[in-house]
């Protein structure tokens, strides 16, 4: 019987593990239906096959584990319908494992890759099988239950080993030549945000959970593979693509990129990837700026400790803007056509690399950790480096937006809530709103004006990010540390003040408690709003005439939008009077 199958043991396996300092359970994820408050993944290794003709992934996954408790009787994972497992398997690991696995790729049509171990004897890929069985779970995931052997040891390392294909997978974008820019090769992307990476591989898929991982990719010959990782390599003689991320990240954060994409370096630590028709481009709009706004960052908030920060440009289906995967940015190719959206979007995702990527909200109930403080942290870098009239701008434009999405939803939906609660089976994508970036902002933006003095909440993020650099968070780390940095706004009981309590930002529905002072902008914002209400006056002729004396040739794109939009918000044209001309 598979249950009895003797796996051999690492040397000195039989010793009792040393037993590592405690470590806190990852917090409730209702999204999630895996285990992972029973359970320490210390790493995670990927062997996959892009099979681009049959748009079909091919992966081997090997998950280094310790049980928090002893004789756990299951591992459960996140999966998707969209996965089809081929087994599942456990093997006994060393305590400390310096050699990852290496993967073997069979004809297609033999399965997914095969793993070998460096530390087995005969370098050995089989382990245990064990059972497993599918439930269903929500309508973006399903659970996964994997038997484990009895009388696991707690903290004694150990791997499950999983084969799967996965077709028509919501995380996996695939496009056939003609749907790319060079109609030359096929090109597939991942999405993994928020639950979608469930589909990409069997996982913990919460944000409460990281870990590092490291993937061997083979994909066709000619198609030029990427991942969000800090160490990338091209064996030419195996035709496999080699990656490594040396620091922890949740899944959803574990991102893949293949097509005919060719480099530019535009810094010294940053390049940009394009379709070869689009590089030049990319190139020209991007080259040195880029490492000006991480050098912004970096003296605000501390060190980047990504290594290198690239970014690929997708084709126009990417479902996104843009997506913070660490050290390579994935934003869409039409934001080319507007420089400053691209420069926003681009210092969003670097803001993102301290609060997101290195700090990550531990729930999707409160993903304004990661987008409010990004939010804050990319207007403190453009007004380093673009100067406050410009930041105010921007921050009007948005708050308008939001203000736009509160007349739509009303006052009281609690979509509007920064710490919102997520019903079981509710998909979390469906709380990425203005709310979570635009709601979070004026509640940090808040925070930085009661301690009077934007430098030191500056030193306040930094302090904050060296504290929990790698590790996921609650919105009560953030206003504990805050607190704890401010002793005299403690004293002060700034979190109880009357009408702005820290927990009615929280939990309050409707607009934010408080808005910052944009007056700043209002070189940028007055003519917006001269011409506004020169085009909303009666009568029409008479503003019409006035209005043609304001030059629009210079203003700014975001002047351009933001003046449009408040045109939109405004009145509708008259209907009938005056103005209507019979048939």
């Amino acid at each position: 019987m598979a249950a009895q199958c003797c796996c051999r043991k690492a040397t000195g396996a039989d010793a009792a593990p040393a037993r590592p300092p405690p470590e806190p359970p990852p917090a409730l994820d209702v999204a999630s239906a895996s285990s992972a408050q029973l359970f320490r993944l210390r790493h995670l290794q990927l062997g996959l096959e892009l099979r681009p003709e049959a748009r079909e992934l091919a992966g081997c996954l090997v998950l280094e584990l310790c049980a928090l408790r002893p004789a756990p009787l299951a591992l459960v994972l996140d999966a998707h319908p969209a996965l089809r497992l081929h087994s599942v398997s456990f093997r006994r690991a060393p305590a400390v494992s310096d050699s990852p696995c290496s993967f073997a790729f069979p004809v297609p049509g033999l399965g997914p890759p095969l793993p070998a171990f460096a530390d087995a004897p005969g370098g050995e890929s089989t382990g245990c099988p064990l059972t497993f069985r599918l439930d269903p779970f929500t309508d973006y995931g399903s659970s996964l239950t994997v038997t484990l052997p009895p009388e696991l040891q707690a903290h004694q390392p150990f791997q499950i080993i999983l084969r799967y294909t996965s077709t028509d997978a919501p995380a996996i974008w695939w496009l056939d030549p003609e749907l790319t820019y060079g109609n030359a090769k096929p090109f597939v992307f991942t999405q993994g945000h928020s639950v979608c990476n469930r589909s990409f591989f069997p996982c913990f898929d919460t944000p409460a959970v990281k870990c590092t991982y490291s993937a061997v990719v083979k994909a066709p010959l000619g198609v030029q593979v990427l991942m969000s990782a800090t160490r990338s390599m091209y064996m030419e003689e195996e035709g496999v693509y080699h990656f490594h991320m040396e620091h922890p990240v949740p899944a959803y954060l574990i991102a893949l990129v293949a097509g005919d994409l060719i480099p530019a370096d535009i810094g010294p630590r940053s390049r940009v990837w394009a379709e070869p028709c689009l590089l030049p481009t990319a190139t020209s709009k991007l080259s040195g700026v880029v490492e000006q706004w991480l050098s912004a960052a970096e003296r605000l908030y501390g060190p980047y400790m990504w290594g290198r920060y690239d970014i690929v440009f997708l084709p126009p289906s990417f479902p996104i803007v843009a997506m913070e995967n660490p050290c390579l940015t994935f934003i869409i190719s039409s934001i080319l056509e507007s420089d400053e959206f691209l420069v926003i979007d681009v210092i969003h995702e670097v803001a993102h690399s301290w609060f997101g990527n290195a700090v990550t909200n531990a729930t999707w109930e409160e993903m304004w950790l990661s987008e409010g403080l990004a939010t804050y942290a990319q207007r403190r870098i453009t007004t380093e480096t673009y100067g406050a009239a410009f930041t105010c701008l921007e921050t009007a434009f948005r708050l308008d937006a939001l203000h736009r999405q509160m007349r739509l939803l009303g006052e009281d939906s609690p979509v509007s809530k920064l710490q919102v609660k997520l019903e079981p089976g509710v998909n979390p994508s469906h709380l990425m709103n203005l709310f979570t970036y635009e709601k979070g902002y004026c509640f940090v933006y808040y925070l930085s004006q009661l301690c009077g003095d934007p430098q030191r909440f500056d030193d306040f993020l930094r302090a904050y990010v060296e504290k929990y650099k790698f590790t996921s968070v609650v919105a009560q780390d953030l206003l504990d540390s805050f607190l704890s940095f401010f002793p005299e706004l403690k004293e002060q009981s700034v979190d109880c003040r009357a009408g702005l309590e820290f927990e009615r930002w929280l939990n309050a529905t409707g607009p934010p408690l408080a808005e910052p002072d944009l007056s700043q902008g209002s070189s940028l914002t007055r003519p917006v709003e001269a011409l506004f209400q020169l085009w909303t006056a009666e009568p029409l002729e008479q503003a019409a005439a006035s209005a043609s004396t304001i030059d629009i040739s210079k203003w700014r794109t975001f002047q351009t939008a933001l003046f449009l939009d408040r045109l939109l918000d405004g009145s509708p044209l008259p209907q009938g009077g005056s103005h209507s001309q019979p048939g």
